[in-house]
C-alpha cells in the first residue's frame, strides 16, 4: 500500500495532481505516461484511494489531497476488493485490449457506485488498444459518467491514436532520462566488446544472439517473479474459482506487457550505443579529433572506437535503422527469437 508521499522521485507531477484535488478541478480523463508501468499502476491506485478514502489527508481548502493508506476503502482498493475500481489489461493471448473489454467497462461505469464515492477505471498499457476498441472508447473519454475518473497508463504513448491523446490530460512520470544502472552498463560493455571483436564472423553473430537472449530470459524470469508476488492470487488463496481465473488471466497479461516494455528498453540501450558508434564514424579517417565525450552516451566503452574505426558512416547509420525495424517488428506477433536473429545478422560489424 502506498500514498502520494511515497513517490518522492515524482514529487513535481504528484504535486500537480494534488493541486487539482485541492481545487476540486480533477480532470475526467488522464494519461499517465512513463518508463515504469508498475509505478504508473501504483500512482493510479493511490489516486483511486485518495478519491475514496474515509480518513484522507486534507489540504488547506479541506479537500482530500492524499489517502490515509489504512482505512477500509484504502485496504479494499489495495487488495483488489473494491467493486467501483475497474482495471482493464491486454488480453493474454492477443496482447491487445479489445472492444469487448471496453464495452464491458463502459457498462460498469454507467452503473451507480456501490460503495465508493468515485468510480475509477484504469486502462493498463493503453497503447495496446486496437483501433475498434480505441474508437469505441472515445465518447466515454469525452463525456464520462458523473463522479467517475478514467486513467490510461502507457509506456509508449506515441502509439496511441491522436483522438485518444487529445481527450486526456497527460502527466509524464518519466522523470527525465534514466541513468543506466551499473549492472546494465557492465552487460552492455561485454556485449559491445564482443560485437567489436567478432567482425564478420557468423559464429560471432550467434554468440551475440545468445548473450541477448540470456539477458531477455533473465528479465522475463524476474518480471514473472515480481508481478506474481504482488498478485492477489498470492493473498487470497481461498477466492472463488471464477475470480482466480480472472486474476490469472490479468497476471499473464501484466507479465507479458511488462516484459515487452523492458525488452524495448533493452533494445533502446543497444540503439543508444550504436548511435555512439555512428558518431565515432563521423571523425574516423577525416583527420579530425575524436568525438567529445559529451557527445557519447557511453564514452567508457572501448568497443565503440574499435567498431567505429572499421564501419563507414552509411553502415553505422544503417545499423540504427535495422534496430528500429527490429523494434517495430517485435510489436507484431512475430516470433521473438526469429526477429532478433534476423536483425543481428543484418547488422554491420
Amino acid at each position: 500500500m502506498m500514498a502520494f508521499k511515497d513517490f518522492p522521485e515524482q514529487r513535481a507531477v504528484v504535486q500537480l495532481l494534488q493541486r487539482s484535488l485541492e481545487r476540486g478541478r480533477l480532470a475526467h480523463a488522464y494519461l499517465f505516461s512513463g518508463h515504469d508501468l508498475a509505478e504508473l499502476e501504483a500512482v493510479a491506485q493511490t489516486l483511486a484511494r485518495t478519491l475514496n478514502c474515509l480518513q484522507p489527508v486534507r489540504g488547506s481548502g479541506g479537500k482530500a489531497v492524499d489517502c490515509c493508506d489504512a482505512c477500509l476503502n484504502c485496504r479494499k482498493i489495495a487488495h483488489g476488493n473494491m467493486p467501483d475500481l475497474h482495471w482493464v489489461r491486454p488480453e493474454s493471448k492477443s496482447r491487445a485490449i479489445t472492444i469487448d473489454q471496453l464495452r464491458d467497462l463502459m457498462q460498469q461505469l454507467n452503473l451507480k457506485p456501490t460503495e465508493a464515492e468515485f468510480k475509477v477505471a484504469v486502462v493498463v498499457a493503453a497503447d495496446r488498444m486496437n483501433v475498434p476498441a480505441a474508437n469505441a472508447f472515445l465518447k466515454t473519454l469525452e463525456e464520462p459518467p458523473a463522479r467517475s475518473v478514467l486513467i490510461l497508463l502507457s509506456t509508449e504513448p506515441q502509439r496511441l491514436l491522436e483522438t485518444i491523446l487529445s481527450r486526456c490530460l497527460r502527466l509524464n512520470f518519466g522523470g527525465g532520462a534514466r541513468r543506466l544502472p551499473a549492472a546494465e552498463r557492465e552487460w552492455l560493455k561485454g556485449l559491445s566488446e564482443l560485437a567489436a571483436a567478432e567482425h564478420r564472423s557468423l559464429l560471432g553473430r550467434y554468440r551475440l544472439l545468445d548473450v541477448l537472449m540470456l539477458k531477455l530470459n533473465a528479465i522475463k524470469t524476474a518480471t514473472e517473479e515480481s508481478l506474481t508476488a504482488r498478485s492477489p492470487l498470492q493473498q487470497h488463496e481461498d477466492a472463488e474459482p471464477e475470480l482466480r481465473e480472472r486474476w490469472e488471466e490479468e497476471l499473464t497479461a501484466a507479465i507479458e506487457a511488462e516484459y515487452r516494455r523492458q525488452r524495448a528498453d533493452l533494445l533502446a540501450v543497444l540503439q543508444r550505443w550504436l548511435r555512439d558508434v555512428w558518431i565515432q564514424t563521423l571523425t574516423t579517417g577525416s583527420g579530425n579529433t575524436p568525438p567529445d565525450g559529451d557527445l557519447l552516451e557511453f564514452p567508457e566503452l572501448g568497443g565503440t572506437r574499435q567498431l567505429g574505426s572499421r564501419l563507414s558512416r552509411g553502415e553505422a547509420r544503417e545499423n540504427l535503422e535495422i534496430l528500429e525495424q527490429t523494434q517495430r517488428l517485435l510489436h507484431t506477433n512475430v516470433q521473438e527469437a526469429l526477429a532478433l536473429e534476423v536483425g543481428l545478422l543484418k547488422l554491420h560489424l
